[in-house]
């Protein structure tokens, strides 16, 4: 029994979709359960001043994976999450570094940076002694 090519290159389309849309879930789920994510978003929710600036409630948006901004190597990481709210909406920018692979990562900076170009600080590490600026 064959296949009809038409119906053999719509099945083979339809599961190639279905597959990149079951990755690109997956890619997000694993950034949003990493330490570095889950520390700025705390730090997010416990700064008054962003929280004003966006406006309840917060919503944290997809990582756009295709953004040079975003990336991840041995030691660095830098992300840039889409954040909105009902005042404004923006992008947290978090840098974080890790000392060798498989340590625990620090964060660097966290700071959100509004649609008009605003820019408020969040986090900051200013020193050796896990001195931290909020």
């Amino acid at each position: 029994m064959t296949v009809p090519r038409g119906k053999l290159f719509l099945f083979t389309g339809m599961m190639s979709s279905g597959g990149c849309a079951l990755v690109y879930y997956l890619i997000q789920k694993m950034f949003s359960k990493t330490s570095y994510y889950q520390l700025a978003l705390e730090h997010l929710h416990s700064h008054p001043e962003a929280l004003e600036a966006l406006g309840p409630p917060v919503s944290i948006h997809y990582l756009h994976l295709t953004d040079r901004l975003n990336f991840i190597d041995i030691a660095d990481a830098q992300l840039k999450i889409p954040v909105s709210g009902s005042n404004s909406e923006g992008y947290l920018y978090v840098s974080s570094s890790r000392d060798a692979p498989f340590k625990r990562w620090n964060l660097q900076e966290v700071f959100l940076e509004l649609k008009g170009g605003q820019r408020i600080p969040i986090f900051k590490f200013i020193g050796e002694n896990n001195d931290a600026k909020e």
